[in-house]
């Protein structure tokens, strides 16, 4: 099995000849600013056979990138939808609305579910969101080797858990921005990190039982983020002292070949 970094979150895993996407992503306009289209994300390398989503943010769901990488037919395999009304789902509606108008085969899956798709077996598992969304992580198995994608879950005591059920890992894909959310729908604000930080992302894939520790969720070609959202000023830095040896930084469009 190797992994493919394409960008903020999204990663693309293949193994005998099947491939997946994670929160492959192609527009981030949503949370840039500035967002220069086409760059800064890598394409997925082919067809793939499902796509797995950790949560409806915009920045992780993007159904048009989806349609066009999906075989068809293809499972988008999703979490539940949020619960409340319109206010507190603001930051998922539209990736729900865009789901249904691009005709995607969504389903929702619960955590410690569990889908073979081709040489793949995979397994939601339980996270927690920094603005209360509905969240799930993903552990994706094929020829005897385990990766973890983190999507962008706060720490939580889920991680022993899942460790005890999957560890050790080859590879797990952890966001490392400690982003910190002023949101107007979210009142008075946190001062505490809404997606892991790179200590917090080290100490998770310590209890992980990692060999690679990869960070995600964080762009520092991408600056201009939208008004409220501060982040770690280098992650990849911090990882590499929180994490030290177990730390692997990925370019994007940079490949990892577990088997070696």
């Amino acid at each position: 099995m190797r992994v493919r970094r394409l960008g903020w979150a999204g990663v693309e895993i293949e193994s005998g000849g099947g491939r997946l996407v994670i929160d492959y992503v192609r527009d981030l306009s949503p949370l840039f600013t500035g967002w220069r289209p086409g760059e800064f994300l890598a394409a997925p390398s082919g067809k793939a056979a499902a796509a797995l989503v950790t949560h409806l943010h915009r920045d992780h769901t993007d159904a048009p990138a989806l349609a066009d990488v999906l075989s068809p037919g293809a499972p988008v395999l999703r979490p539940a939808p949020g619960h409340g009304d319109d206010v507190d789902n603001m930051t998922t509606l539209p990736a729900e609305s865009e789901l249904v108008r691009h005709g995607l085969a969504a389903e929702i899956v619960d955590a410690w579910s569990t889908r073979d798709i081709g040489p793949f077996r995979v397994t939601a598992v339980p996270a927690v969101d920094g603005l209360g969304d509905p969240q799930l992580n993903w552990v994706v198995q094929a020829d005897g080797q385990r990766v973890f994608h983190g999507g962008d879950t706060m720490f939580h005591g889920y991680w022993w858990l899942i460790a005890r059920r999957f560890s050790p890992f080859d590879a797990v894909f952890l966001p490392a921005n400690g982003a910190v959310v002023d949101a107007p729908h979210l009142q008075p604000p946190s001062p505490l990190p809404a997606a892991l930080d790179p200590g917090q992302a080290a100490a998770a894939a310590e209890i992980l039982g990692a060999r690679y520790a990869v960070p995600i969720h964080y762009e520092p070609g991408q600056p201009d983020k939208i008004a409220g959202y501060v982040e770690v000023p280098d992650p990849e830095s911090e990882l590499r002292a929180h994490a030290g040896g177990r730390a692997h930084v990925l370019a994007v469009g940079e490949w990892l070949d577990l088997a070696v």
